[in-house]
C-alpha cells in the first residue's frame, strides 16, 4: 500500500487521525488506504484453534466493518467540503490492530494513528496500538492527538 496509511476505529481520536490524513493525502497527492482492524478469534484460541463456525462470522464481521468505516469516510469527505485529489481506498482487516497496522507500514511512505483509540485507560496520553506502532513500524508515523471533542476541520 504504498501512499498514506490511517487506521481507524470509530473513536473521536482515529476521525482526528482521518482527517488530517485526508488532508495530508491532498499535500503529498499520493493515495489514502483507510484500515480498521476487527480483533481475531483465534488469537484468544492460539492460531489455528477457533471454532469451525468461528470464520463464516469473521468474514461477515469484516464486511460490516469495512461497510462502517466507509461511511466514515464519506462523512470524513463531507467535513471537508469535497473529495479529495486522489484515491481514498477502505479495507477491513481481522488480526491485532497494532500487527495490521505495522505490516501495512512495510509499504506505507507513512502511517497516521490516533493518539488514543477505543481502549479504557482514558487518562494515558497514548494507547497501547499507537504506543506499538510508534516503536515498530516500518515507515514514519504521525500520531494525531485528540482535538477535545473537536475534529479537525
Amino acid at each position: 500500500m504504498p501512499g498514506i496509511v490511517v487506521g481507524v476505529d470509530g473513536s473521536d481520536h482515529s476521525l482526528s487521525a482521518l482527517d488530517w490524513a485526508l488532508k495530508e493525502s491532498d499535500l503529498r497527492k499520493a493515495p489514502l488506504t483507510v484500515i480498521t482492524v476487527s480483533p481475531v478469534m483465534s488469537a484468544i484460541y492460539g492460531p489455528g484453534y477457533a471454532p469451525q463456525d468461528y470464520y463464516p462470522a469473521e468474514e461477515e464481521s469484516r464486511a460490516q466493518a469495512e461497510k462502517a468505516t466507509q461511511q466514515l469516510v464519506s462523512e470524513a469527505i463531507e467535513r471537508r467540503g469535497g473529495p479529495p485529489a486522489r484515491p481514498v481506498s477502505v479495507r477491513a482487516l481481522s488480526g491485532l490492530a497494532a500487527d495490521e497496522l505495522i505490516n501495512a507500514s512495510a509499504d506505507a511512505d507513512l502511517l497516521v494513528v490516533g493518539a488514543r483509540g477505543t481502549g479504557g485507560f482514558a487518562r494515558l496520553v497514548m494507547g497501547s496500538v499507537s504506543t506499538q506502532v510508534t516503536h515498530h513500524a516500518l515507515c514514519p508515523v504521525v500520531v494525531v492527538p485528540g482535538n477535545r471533542g473537536e475534529r479537525a476541520a
